[in-house]
């Protein structure tokens, strides 16, 4: 017995916010024109998963997101057998359901996952795109809407946590980072409900932050921090409490780079 699917909860009904920064949407359309896979690379944070959202929304296809953990199993995306009062039931992964059906399927963070984990998605990824159930018996030939979507942050990678090159090399891959200080202010304004001249403060922060990587920080604050920060001070939280909370504190442990991302924060509000 199958189960049945309703991807209504998948679709994207309002427009998500998105600002381009260069031509990473043509190069994704093109890409699900001629059933592409796509892989983001780029920091946490700087948009690559409001993208996502928004060409789903512009393709009007549904989209399903796993995000990858390292206990994830290749059952998890294919899906299962379980017990019901009915008898034995199989139940579509999330990717089973996108391939079945014509979704997007966004794999978020996918070094996270085991690499024999990931193999699982390569008959899908080549001229094949063919999704085999062991446990059924079936091979799933990918509904002609399908697009597979992955993300992950090379800034973390390691010899452990990285993908293979065989999985790399199936991909068109769009590169993301943090939007110009211009831009970057324009979006904080728009998702944090700020004035202009806060936001552009944010922004600075943001840039004395990033100057600091490598130097104690792995990453500078993100676009979705400045956000974060942005939102707490137009709710009435004093700036620089704001900034501590949304910022200094989430980014860093070690209490020397506190201080010392907090020192140079402060030259920002002078």
């Amino acid at each position: 017995m199958l189960v049945a699917p309703d991807l209504a909860a998948y679709r994207i009904d309002a427009e998500p916010y998105y600002r381009p920064v260069g031509d990473e949407i043509s190069v994704f359309e093109a890409a699900w024109k001629h059933r592409l896979p796509v892989m983001l690379k780029g920091p946490t944070g700087c948009g690559k998963t409001r993208f996502v959202e928004y060409m789903a929304w512009r393709l009007g296809r549904p989209l399903i997101t796993v995000a990858a953990h390292e206990d994830m199993t290749a059952a998890d995306l294919s899906g299962r057998f379980l017990l019901t009062p009915e008898g034995t039931v199989w139940h579509d992964g999330p990717l089973t359901l996108a391939v079945r059906h014509g979704a997007i399927c966004y794999l978020d963070e996918i070094v996270e996952a085991r690499q024999d984990t990931t193999v699982v998605i390569h008959p899908l990824t080549d001229a094949r795109r063919m999704l085999p159930l062991e446990k059924r018996n079936e091979l799933i030939p990918a509904h002609p809407d399908f697009q597979l979507v992955i993300s992950y942050n090379p800034g973390y990678q390691s010899a452990v946590k990285d993908l293979k090159e065989s999985t790399k090399q199936r991909f068109v891959a769009i590169d993301f980072d943090y939007p110009a200080p211009a831009l970057e202010a324009e979006i904080v304004m728009r998702e944090a409900g700020t004035d202009p001249a806060l936001a552009r403060t944010l922004v600075a922060i943001a840039a004395c932050s990033r100057n600091l990587k490598g130097q104690g920080l792995d990453e500078g604050a993100s676009t979705r921090m400045l956000i974060h920060a942005g939102r707490l001070a137009a709710g009435g939280v004093p700036l620089e409490a704001a900034v501590h909370a949304g910022i200094v504190l989430p980014i860093t442990d070690d209490a020397d780079v506190r201080q010392a991302l907090g020192s140079a924060i402060s030259a920002c509000f002078a």
